[in-house]
């Protein structure tokens, strides 16, 4: 899966495995330029990560792929089918969440998914059937005759997620699905969307929590200001924005000038190694930037050959949080939409 940037042909005579394509999407909104020339692709059964600081246009992005807004230029197809000129069967094939659950709040939760299984021309007794399965997968099996207006947020918001599965649909949007959801049950959403892919689904998700990207993306497209800025896998933007950083704690603290030394052989260029006094960090370890992987082949006979014994000895990669605020200029992850 992947979002390709502009410049880079045809995207549109792209069709192989694509279940997802896009070209120049734009879409103002007085004087708010909310996409800027998008283009964005997703490979059939596989999960694309949406990231961008608030109002760089994610969600406005979701919106025309899911037919709720056309936009001023562009074009889009889903599962094959153009956005634009079928619109009614695009929504046939596609399953979304937004960013605020959409229940009714006067019927049951149970009473909410078959509604929406007959309205997909489910049989009662499929739409009975589909609904109770949800129910069990999301933990409201207790809660399925009570209204959903005496439900708490996280359950609306799980109910809300249900809805959109009960289709089976092809292409899942899901816009920030796990905002309001304790820690627990966002890894139990986690496991659904894993589900749902390994049963063919495709996933396009928006999150603001850079963990939930790295848990579940296959590749990530950062947006800001309405247009895509990069695109890769996760562990790629990493090595693109921020390199490795090999780190070693010897089990002995009185060796740790000895790491240091050894830290040094294999340093990259223009940089050197340094006690690792990072915040929540540990004592007694030493880091150093390095250039590849390489550098740990070098240092673990280095480490022998002077009888250094460790207990930790790592290779990190930037967080996603790093590349995030190397991309955008934004720190706090609570920014991100």
């Amino acid at each position: 899966m992947r979002a390709v940037p502009a410049g880079t042909g045809n995207l549109l005579g792209m069709t192989e495995d694509l279940v997802v394509r896009a070209e120049g999407l734009r879409k103002r909104f007085g004087s708010t330029q909310a996409l800027d020339g998008v283009d964005l692709s997703m490979r059939r059964g596989t999960v694309l990560g949406v990231l961008g600081p608030n109002g760089a246009g994610k969600t406005t992005a979701v919106r025309v792929l899911a037919t709720l807004l056309r936009p001023d230029e562009g074009r889009a197809f889903v599962a094959g089918i153009d956005v634009l000129k079928n619109p009614r069967q695009v929504r046939r094939k596609i399953g979304l969440t937004g960013q605020y659950a959409s229940v009714d709040e006067d019927l049951t939760g149970v009473q909410n998914l078959v509604l929406i299984g007959r309205l997909l021309d489910l049989s009662g007794r499929d739409a009975r059937r589909r609904a109770d399965e949800l129910l069990e997968w999301f933990d409201l099996s207790e809660a399925a005759r009570r209204p959903a207006k005496t439900y708490s947020g996280g359950m609306r918001r799980r109910l809300d997620l249900a809805a959109s599965l009960v289709g089976q649909p092809e292409v899942i949007f899901l816009d920030e699905p796990t905002t309001g959801l304790d820690p627990a049950k966002r890894e139990d959403m986690w496991g659904v969307v894993r589900t749902q892919v390994a049963s063919g689904a495709s996933v396009l998700l928006t999150t603001q929590y850079l963990e939930e990207a790295d848990a579940l993306a296959d590749e990530i497209v950062v947006v800001n200001h309405g247009k895509v800025i990069a695109h890769d896998t996760p562990d790629g933007l990493k090595r693109k924005v921020g390199g490795q950083t090999l780190r070693v704690r010897p089990a002995d603290p009185a060796r740790l000038p000895d790491v240091l030394r050894l830290l040094d052989l294999v340093a990259a260029p223009g940089t050197a190694a340094s006690l690792d006094e990072a915040a929540g960090s540990r004592p007694g370890a030493a880091s150093v930037p390095v250039s590849s992987d390489e550098a740990l082949d070098k240092l673990i006979p280095a480490l022998r050959a002077d009888r250094v014994e460790v207990t930790e000895l790592a290779l990190h990669l930037p967080s996603l949080d790093e590349v995030f605020h190397a991309l955008t200029g934004r720190v706090r992850t609570e920014e991100l939409v």
